[in-house]
């Protein structure tokens, strides 16, 4: 059984599908033992509470610098002995030394199919503006392993979502959730607790 510890910072709906991935039996080899906020009136630890998970919190202005605060939160991971750090809407920047330290064990969830609208910056609705703006007619999200690059991770899962006409950044990144980040997620926490998951020349190829 794999222990699975989530960074969060807001409401934690990602947070939500993980866990009722996990009650409904669909993330069988895994648990998720601690929820890490960045801010303490983060949502998400509500819901951890809720579901009798262990929660820390993790202030950013508490720590000098970007160096200092992602030691900390590597120390964290490791004391919880995470197999697998999952990013579930944590917006603070962590220094390299931290996916240095954990290699392809750190899974992040992005709002658009990368390469598109990515990168440093690209977070929120912002993603969703963008795509608007650029007139795309489809978008979805991407589930990749977590580098020292900005959204460049090796992809694991993605899945397309249709842009209607009469969006809005705040319906479509809704719709973007819904379809596409509450589902590949929990699927790829699965496929990695399941050992399913191989990383060879920065691909995934997914062991069937």
């Amino acid at each position: 059984m794999k222990n699975i510890v989530v960074l969060v910072s807001g409401g934690g709906t990602n947070l939500q599908a993980l866990i009722d991935a996990q009650e409904s039996g669909m993330i069988k080899n895994g648990k998720i033992t601690c929820v890490i906020s960045s801010k303490a009136d983060a949502y998400a630890l509500e819901r951890a509470k809720k579901h009798h998970i262990k929660t820390r919190v993790a202030v950013r202005k508490d720590y000098p610098d970007t160096v200092a605060y992602s030691k900390a939160i590597l120390q964290a991971i490791q004391e919880e002995k995470a197999d697998l750090v999952v990013y579930a809407g944590f917006m603070t920047i962590l220094d390299e030394l931290v996916v240095k330290a954990m290699p392809n064990k750190m899974i992040n969830v992005h709002p658009a199919l990368i390469p598109s609208f990515c990168g440093k910056g690209y977070y929120g609705l912002r993603v969703h503006r963008e795509a608007l703006e650029k007139g795309v007619k489809i978008t979805g999200a991407t589930v990749h392993f977590a580098t020292e690059i900005c959204d460049g991770g090796p992809i694991i899962l993605q899945k397309a979502v249709e842009v209607k006409e009469d969006d809005t950044p705040e319906i479509l990144q809704k719709r973007v959730m819904e379809q596409a980040e509450w589902k590949i997620l929990p699927q790829a926490v699965a496929l990695f607790c399941d050992d399913k998951l191989e990383v060879r020349n920065d691909k995934v190829y997914i062991r069937q």
